[in-house]
């Protein structure tokens, strides 16, 4: 079995729990090595491939006892992590991938193992793309949402109550009345936030070649709520692949149309619901520092439906 000085955390993961962590990120980077090489021990893994890392997490490619492929993925313990369970032990591999093993503990899970080196992306065809996207976006929200995760209006109030302070941070009248009409829409829509089980992030990034489908969503970071509010990562993925078909708003639509459609949505429902999305997005980025509303989301805002 490996022993914990031959598993060398990415440069990057370590960076971005530094950069942005306090004592707790880094006395659990600086443990991470060793437990790596308990959960191998613990579950009887060998080591398959290279590491690989997000922002916030560690991937162990394996073998289990029984020589079938497996991915050994650590993340430090966090509410997102707990919903991420709960979420992958209710959809139980429904078009996504599935749930292994998990170590209380550490909150380590054991997963399948899906191809890292081939996403959603690589399908150059973008209706052909998303319309794979969507249609694992039906099945994730066809499963009742389970207890434990947070809700979408408990997210809606929130970003409401946060909307004053962060308008008086765009220096940009017209940003600020953009910021403003978003929570609008917000405020009609937070009375009827929905109960469907969505992803939150499913772009053509979290989507993986698997053997047992062709495509598995991965990485999901589960919450209560209308399906509207899971439409803005994929009308906002591959970006650049947007620029390069050259009618931004345009391509925005079509995805937008293709997606509703799909999931059988209300089209000035999902509006709102996306408006939110940005609302959340830009609220984000004033707490960063920003003072001005990023132009990707005004772009997704005015491709979508009028009120």
């Amino acid at each position: 079995m490996s022993s914990p000085q031959s598993i060398e955390v990415p440069d990057a993961l370590v960076a971005s729990y530094t950069r942005n962590g306090g004592e707790d990120e880094r006395t659990w980077i600086a443990r991470l090595p060793a437990l790596v090489a308990k959960l191998l021990n613990q579950w009887e893994l060998e080591r398959d491939g290279g590491i690989g890392s997000g922002e916030a997490s560690l991937v162990v490619p394996v073998r289990r006892a029984d020589d079938t492929r497996a991915a050994l993925k650590l993340q430090m313990p966090r509410e997102e992590t707990t919903a991420a369970l709960i979420g992958l032990r209710a959809w139980s591999g429904d078009g996504i991938v599935r749930l292994l093993d998990h170590d209380p503990e550490s909150s380590a899970m054991l997963l399948e193992r899906l191809d890292g080196s081939r996403t959603l992306a690589s399908v150059e065809d973008d209706d052909v793309a998303m319309s794979a996207l969507a249609g694992l976006m039906a099945r994730l929200h066809s499963v009742p949402a389970p207890e434990g995760l947070r809700g979408l209006g408990d997210v809606a109030r929130d970003m409401l109550a946060s909307v004053p302070a962060a308008v008086g941070a765009l220096r940009d009248p017209e940003d600020q009345r953009r910021l403003r009409g978003w929570a609008s829409a917000v405020t009609e829509l937070v009375g009827e936030p929905g109960d469907r089980l969505l992803h939150w992030d499913l772009h053509y990034g979290n989507v993986l070649a698997a053997e047992r489908e062709p495509w598995l969503a991965i990485d999901p970071e589960p919450l209560v709520g209308d399906p509207g509010f899971d439409l803005w990562p994929a009308l906002d993925t591959g970006w650049e692949r947007l620029h390069v078909a050259g009618d931004v708003p345009r391509a925005v639509r079509r995805r937008f149309d293709l997606l509703t459609e799909a999931l059988g949505l209300d089209r000035q429902r999902a509006a709102g619901w996306t408006l939110a999305r940005l609302l959340q997005n830009t609220l984000w980025d004033i707490e960063d520092g920003r003072t001005t509303i990023q132009p990707s989301q005004i772009a997704v805002a005015e491709a979508l439906p009028r009120h």
